[in-house]
This record gives C-alpha cells, sequence and structure tokens, in this order.
C-alpha cells in the first residue's frame, strides 16, 4: 500500500470513528414527550391562578369585595401576560453579558429570535416561556391576598407592575437563569424563594405599610364562601402537580418523584393543621384543612425535585405546624392584618422549604445528593443565603415601591369606600343579585 493510500485510510478511519462524537456535539433535537408534559404543566400552572387562586382568595373575603378580588387576580393574568412577552421574559432568562450575574439584557424582547423550531434544551422554547410565565403570573397574585378587601385597584396594577420587574424578575434571574445564586449552588427546584418568599415578604410589608382593615382585628371578619374557598384549594392542589413536576422540564423519573412528594407534602401539611387545630380549638375546620393544604404545598416546592417521600412528610407536617403557630400569631397576639395570610403560610412555608432542602436532598435520608464536595452544612448555609437576599430585596424593594405609589396615587381606598365594599366603589357591580 503506497503511502498515500494509507494516509487516506488513516483519515477515513478517523472521521469515522469521530461521527458519534460529531453528533453527541449537535443542537438537541425536540424532544416530543417532555414538550408534551411541558405544555400540560404550562395550562396546570395557569389553571393555578385562573381560576384556582381567584376563587380560593374570592370565598375568604366578605361579598362586598369578592369581585374585586376576582378582578385583580384576572387583570394580573393579562398584564403580566403581555409584560413577559414584551421584555420581562428575556430580562429574567436572557444572556446580559458580563452582567448575567444579576439580570438577563434585552436580546429575546418581544420574543426576539424566538420560532417555531428554537429549542430551549429539547423543549421549543415558546413552551419553556410560557410554563415561566405562569409563574410569573402567580408570584404577584399571591401578594394580592395581604391587602385584599382595602387597596384602591389602579395602586394594585401600579404595584404588580413594578414589583414584577423590580422584584420578581431580578430574583427569577437569579435563582433560575444561570444568575448569581444559581452559579453558588442554591437549591429551588420549583420556587421556594422565587416564589413564595418573595411574595410572602411583599405581602407582610404591604400589610403593615397600607394598616389594618377597619374593625380588624375587634370585629370578626370570616369568609362569605368556603364552598368557593374549598373549591379553588382544590384546583391549586391540582394544578400544583405542573407548578412542581413540571419543573423538571421533562418526562421522566424526576418528574415522576416530584409528583408523588408534592402529594404527600400536601396530604401531610392538610391533616397536620386539621388535628393542630382540633387540639386547640375543640374543632377542625374546613377552612383549617384546605390552608393546610396551601402551607404544605408550599413548603414542599423548592425541596419537591431533590427530596424523597420520607423528606416530603417530614416537611408536610413542619409545614402544617409551623404555619398554623405563625398563623394565629400573627393574627391573635401580633394582630398584623395579612389579610389572607399569605406571609404566615407561603412565607414561612418557603423558608421552611428551603431551608429543609438542604438536610432532606441527603441521600442518607432519601434525596438526590449534593454537589461534588459539598456537605450538608455548607448546602445549608447556601440555603440560608438565598433565603436572606431574597427575603431582604423583596423587603426592600416593596417598602419603596408601596411609598412611591402612596404618593402618586394613594394606596388605600377612604373609610366610607371601605366600608361600602370594593365591588361597588372600584367596579360598580356586586358578586351577588338576590
Amino acid at each position: 500500500m503506497t503511502p498515500v493510500k494509507s494516509t487516506r485510510l488513516l483519515i477515513a478511519s478517523l472521521l469515522l470513528a469521530a461521527s458519534p462524537l460529531a453528533l453527541a456535539a449537535e443542537t438537541p433535537t425536540l424532544n416530543t414527550a417532555n414538550t408534551a408534559w411541558l405544555l400540560t404543566s404550562s395550562v396546570l400552572v395557569l389553571f393555578m391562578t385562573i381560576p384556582g387562586l381567584a376563587l380560593f382568595y374570592g370565598g375568604l373575603v366578605r361579598t362586598k369585595n369578592v369581585l374585586s378580588v376576582l378582578m385583580q387576580c384576572f387583570a394580573i393574568t393579562c398584564m403580566v401576560s403581555i409584560v413577559w412577552v414584551l421584555f420581562a421574559y428575556s430580562l429574567a432568562f436572557g444572556d446580559g453579558g458580563g452582567a448575567n450575574a444579576w439580570i438577563g439584557g434585552m436580546a429575546k424582547a418581544l420574543m426576539a429570535g424566538i420560532g417555531v423550531n428554537t429549542l430551549k434544551g429539547d423543549v421549543p422554547e415558546t413552551v419553556f416561556a410560557m410554563f415561566q410565565m405562569t409563574f410569573a403570573i402567580i408570584t404577584p397574585a399571591l401578594v394580592v391576598g395581604a391587602f385584599a378587601e382595602r387597596m384602591k385597584f389602579s395602586a394594585m396594577m401600579l404595584f404588580s407592575l413594578l414589583w414584577l420587574l423590580l422584584v420578581y424578575v431580578p430574583v427569577c434571574h437569579w435563582v433560575w437563569g444561570d444568575g448569581w445564586l444559581q452559579k453558588m449552588g442554591v437549591m429551588d427546584f420549583a420556587g421556594g424563594t422565587v416564589v413564595h418568599v418573595n411574595a410572602g415578604v411583599a405581602a407582610l410589608v404591604a400589610a403593615l405599610v397600607l394598616g389594618r382593615r377597619k374593625g380588624f382585628p375587634e370585629t370578626a371578619m370570616p369568609p362569605h364562601n368556603l364552598t368557593m374557598t374549598v373549591i379553588g384549594a382544590c384546583m391549586l392542589w391540582v394544578g400544583w402537580f405542573g407548578f412542581n413536576a413540571g419543573s423538571a422540564l421533562a418526562a421522566n423519573g424526576t418528574a415522576g418523584m416530584t409528583m408523588l412528594v408534592t402529594h404527600i407534602g400536601a396530604a401531610a401539611g392538610s391533616l397536620t393543621w386539621m388535628f393542630c387545630e382540633w387540639i386547640r380549638f375543640g374543632k377542625p375546620s374546613v377552612l383549617g384543612i384546605v390552608t393546610g393544604m396551601v402551607a404544605g404545598l408550599g413548603t414542599i416546592t423548592p425541596a419537591s425535585g431533590f427530596v424523597g417521600p420520607l423528606g416530603a412528610l417530614v416537611i408536610g407536617v413542619t409545614a402544617g405546624l409551623v404555619c398554623f403557630v405563625a398563623t394565629n400569631y400573627m393574627k391573635r397576639s401580633l394582630h398584623v392584618d395579612d389579610s389572607l395570610d399569605v406571609f404566615p403560610v407561603h412565607g414561612v412555608g418557603g423558608i421552611i422549604g428551603t431551608l429543609l432542602t438542604g438536610i432532606f436532598a441527603a441521600t442518607t435520608l432519601g434525596g438526590v445528593g449534593f454537589a461534588e464536595g459539598v456537605t450538608m452544612g455548607k448546602q445549608v448555609t447556601t440555603q440560608i443565603t438565598g433565603i436572606l437576599v431574597t427575603a431582604a430585596w423583596s423587603g426592600i424593594v416593596t417598602f419603596i415601591l408601596l411609598k412611591l405609589i402612596d404618593a402618586m396615587l394613594g394606596l388605600r381606598v377612604t373609610v366610607e369606600q371601605e366600608t361600602e365594599g370594593l365591588d361597588t366603589v372600584l367596579h360598580n357591580e356586586t358578586g351577588y343579585n338576590l
């Protein structure tokens, strides 16, 4: 064999051997199973806000304010959807160049460069953007529960818009958009910091800045329609499977385990709250068991993709107990009028869940384990950092926004308008025409 032929044969052999590597380096192809699951999850998470959260909150307020709460949830859904497409998605998940650790860029504003065939991993980026949009919708909608029955609609709209851009988007980028907390190693599978700590702290600040409702705490303000609240709670439970298991971004074993532990957390939180109430007040209430469910779901959220059934059970029980105590302490002892208990349920639950993720993610406790070289102590420290940073950012920026909006528009309706009810005063309608 001549030298030339030998060289050609060698080159051909090398190319043949390298072809699998070349194929592996190609852009990932569309995975239809993962796409179908993420499409379904997007619907489920949107279902959590409208109608789930809207009905849950709507039933908890008094008759004269039911439409105002439904309107707020609906309007936030519409507004966030448009702003997300315009530029919020790009700021949360875009590449910010040198500033990428803190905020994304504007390269994807108006969904620029995102077409039918554009992929994010192995799913269409349109589907990924839609899935993340549903998280951006429900987070400011959760805050509504803190100032229900007393905030002006115009102030609520402006606050929700600015809060989305200045609080939710940066924290979302830090934790999920390849930002500095994600690089630090914070474990937040589906929103313990991004959603629950974020919204919970904002709710506490809003409740304190706006002040108590007229008559609180002397006058009883029971839910006007617990049937509506329970229906909304059931929708939240079902929708939460998309919230947590959808965050796997794939139809795989992680999504399966996430769905299982989410359900365990909800059930454990519900029963624990029910028994706490039964022991403390002599009777278990419907409101108590559904609130325990929300506490269990919010608390398992950051841990859901990292822990096993044992961790979920402990986290759910802890959520039911601690959130029950926190709710009663805030209402009965501190007299903080967080109207629908957003902070003691979502805020406290998010803190507990994020912290316990650093413990129950250990393989010895049935979890997926920590990153190489990371101990449980180091992971817990990282989790605490994520909690403190999120709480501080949310609290400070929320306070500034509320003060600015109060100076510009005024936050609260008048005492007379509050007495008459927001449905009539702000929307010229009533929830029930009997």
